[in-house]
């Protein structure tokens, strides 16, 4: 997944404030709280956590297929 100007924006106001995002993966969408946006061995990565479980994911841009804020 390519992000523009714009999505970066909104991923990281939403890192920024705790916002929940939903995340498209292989067909699955996953609502998570993203903690950080970093690079990891070359590859873009958004750390987030599971709000229901608090487990931590790792979620490579480059295997997601699309972002979206949620609306609170």
């Amino acid at each position: 997944m390519q992000l523009s100007h714009d999505d970066y924006d909104r991923l990281e106001r939403a890192v920024s404030r705790g916002q929940r995002i939903a995340v498209l993966r292989r067909g699955t969408e996953y609502i998570v709280i993203p903690l950080a946006l970093r690079n990891r061995e070359g590859r873009e990565v958004i750390d987030a956590r599971n709000p229901t479980t608090g487990d931590a994911l790792a979620l490579f841009l480059d295997e997601l297929d699309a972002i979206e804020p949620v609306a609170r």
